[in-house]
């Protein structure tokens, strides 16, 4: 089972765009995923949300890709609770991770892929070594929060073919 978990928060961000962006290119594959919104949740103080997601999303999933959005440099938040705030590390362990990163800057939060990905190792995750930095992404979508840059397309879909070839 494959798990886009759209790493943020924020309402209407650009990080749920391009997790369903992954959906639609991975659907378009033959590749059924879910995705884990974290818009409108508060982790920090809602732990019985977060024993949901674990039972329902974490467990049973195998792959998971993360579209890791830069916040001051790092990550969210928000996608820290989401290890820090359940019952045990433990289920996360030995599941596979894609990692993207997004800004409307322009490196495509390179820098909060790696810290995240500190934060993977530590967790026994296993991250598939082609990050996506996603750099200027308000400029590389439609209104309907569809990509249109050919070359942002391409680098995505090589990732993914690479992603699913590699796990499976």
């Amino acid at each position: 089972m494959y798990t886009i978990v759209a790493g943020t928060n924020r309402a209407g961000s650009n990080t749920l765009k391009v997790a369903k962006e992954y959906q639609r290119f991975l659907q378009e594959k033959g590749v059924a995923a879910n995705i884990l919104s974290l818009e409108g949740l508060d982790l920090l103080n809602d732990k019985k949300r977060i024993a949901e997601i674990e039972q329902d999303i974490v467990i049973p999933t195998q792959k998971f890709l993360f579209i890791v959005p830069e916040y001051n440099g790092s990550y969210p938040g928000i996608l820290k609770l989401l290890f820090d705030g359940g019952k045990s590390h433990s289920v996360w362990w030995y599941k596979k991770a894609l990692l993207a990163g997004v800004s409307t800057g322009r490196g495509g939060n390179i820098r909060g892929m790696e810290h995240f990905n500190g934060v993977m190792n530590y967790l026994k995750i296993t991250v598939f070594p082609e990050l996506l930095p996603i750099s200027t992404v308000d400029k590389l979508m439609d209104t309907n929060g569809r990509f249109t840059d050919p070359g942002t397309i391409a680098a995505i879909h090589k990732q993914l073919d690479n992603f699913v070839e590699w796990y499976n």
